[in-house]
């Protein structure tokens, strides 16, 4: 009987990198590789699970590192217990975690030690994981949570270090242009008010003492080949590029798109929420999602809420409660519930948003433009509205608005935006006779984001170079 091919996967600890390494496990398990999947056991107990009894929760094994304690600065702990993912901490507190997650390479080098392993599967913040792999002689290769568009822009490997990042990236300015390799139209880049994070965050020092610049450039030297939760008929021009830029392999693996499950019943909550939907018109509502990693401000949060308010359209926003909100009550402007009830439904805390997403009321959503989200959304056909906030997602916004599938709120120069700007967009892509040509085209995308035999071609094929290209040992 011809052994399994073992593979391990090892995501970044934030749960828009998580998710795309849990979605390509089943992928991987469904055409009957072996995969061990690392993790800390909290970010472990927080992933959806195969059903027990099916052949792919037999093929995954999920192995679970305690995230060790990064040493404490002035007898205060760098991070709060319980803390094992970018979600559970503030944005300036992720350098810390960086620091916890670069010291799972101990457990990491002991298991690929112990494990006959073919393939190890790693994302841009492992650095270290390319001496592991050489030391055993195991190929490396990277998975990209990423677009190609956004990675292109990004990580480029002649740019991200020494003095060809200087000369290439010396500022934040040097981000709001498209890049000189990019030989097509386009028009990805970011506008000064991202830039200015994005250099900092990614050329610039922090706690653990090496750049996610640096990172990407290890990872990149180090792997044999590299895959991406893509395909050719979305961003067929940005994985040649990409190919091109890297000199390495660069494979679609498809878009992995998640399935719904069934979720009305859950509880009394959910189920009035689905209630009401099916009271609603066809393609009617707005749906209203930024995730758990976007932290919005009280005044983005209210902005959104009046602009929602000012549309005149029908809306069901799922509001994480933010930190700086006493109760759910504080939440949204004081007498907004009543103002909005009968038009919109504002659910404060969880909700099934791929189920939410599947019903045949939504015609639109509102989001932060997050590869993962694209995804999500896209397969439904549904018009978007994008209001990108962190790391690749003005990237993804540019992209999408370059296909003409999606309405980008308008900013200020400083990054703000109005309740009038959001309105305008919401309406524009749902009801406007001018924004006819974007649904059309969402319905059209929705054809190639939702065929599954496509997507489940790429990753067949992605398995056979993984079997062809097995290190002899």
């Amino acid at each position: 009987m011809e052994r399994k091919l073992h593979v391990v996967m090892l995501p970044w600890s934030a749960f828009g990198h998580l998710m795309p390494f849990f979605q390509l496990s089943i992928a991987l398990a469904k055409s009957g590789v072996k995969v061990s999947f690392i993790s800390t056991p909290k970010n472990i107990q927080r992933l959806p699970k195969p059903a027990p009894e099916s052949e792919v929760a037999a093929l995954i094994n999920f192995v679970e590192f305690p995230l060790p304690a990064p040493a404490a600065l002035d007898n205060k702990l760098l991070l709060p217990e319980g803390a094992e993912a970018t979600v559970d901490i503030p944005s300036e507190n992720i350098q810390y975690l960086k620091i916890a997650y670069d010291l799972l390479q101990h457990p990491f080098k002991q298991f690929v030690a112990q494990q006959s392993v073919d393939w190890i599967i790693v994302d841009v913040m492992s650095h270290w994981a390319g001496k592991i792999a050489q030391e055993y002689q195991v190929p490396l290769l990277l998975f990209s949570a990423f677009s190609a568009a956004a990675f292109q822009f990004i990580a480029n490997p002649e740019c991200l270090v020494g003095d060809d990042q200087k000369r290439v990236r010396p500022s934040a300015e040097s981000l709001t242009s498209v890049p000189e390799w990019v030989d097509f139209p386009s028009s990805v880049a970011l506008r000064m008010f991202d830039a200015i994070g994005m250099h900092h965050g990614f050329y610039g020092m922090n706690a653990s003492g090496i750049t996610d610049a640096h990172r990407t450039a290890e990872i990149l030297h180090s792997c044999k080949a590299m895959a991406i939760r893509s395909c050719p008929e979305f961003e067929g021009e940005y994985l040649n590029l990409l190919e091109k830029l890297t000199g390495k392999p660069v494979i679609p693996v498809g878009l992995l798109t998640p399935e719904p499950n069934s979720a009305k019943g859950r509880d009394h909550q959910i189920s009035k929420i689905f209630q009401w939907l099916d009271e609603q018109k066809p393609r009617s509502v707005v749906f209203v999602g930024f995730g758990s990693e976007c932290k919005l401000s009280k005044d983005q949060v209210y902005e959104i809420a009046y602009g929602l308010e000012l549309s005149g359209l029908p809306f069901l926003w799922a509001l994480r409660k933010p930190e700086w909100a006493t109760d759910d009550v504080d939440a949204l402007p004081m007498g907004f519930a009543d103002t909005i009830r009968g038009k919109g439904i504002v659910s404060i805390g969880w909700a099934p948003q791929l189920e939410i997403l599947a019903h045949p009321s939504i015609g639109t959503s509102l989001f932060h433009a997050g590869w993962g989200s694209v995804i999500e959304t896209l397969q439904f056909g549904h018009s978007l509205v994008v209001l990108p906030l962190i790391i690749d997602q003005p990237l993804n916004a540019r992209l999408l608005v370059d296909k003409d599938l999606a309405v980008q709120v308008e900013r200020k120069d400083d990054g703000s935006f109005t309740r009038d700007a959001m309105a305008e967009a919401l309406r524009l892509a749902t009801v406007s006779e001018d924004g006819e040509k974007l649904r059309v085209r969402a319905r059209e995308a929705a054809n190639t984001f939702n065929d599954k035999k496509l997507h489940d071609d790429y990753s067949v094929r992605f398995v056979e170079y993984l079997k062809i290209n097995v290190a002899t040992k």
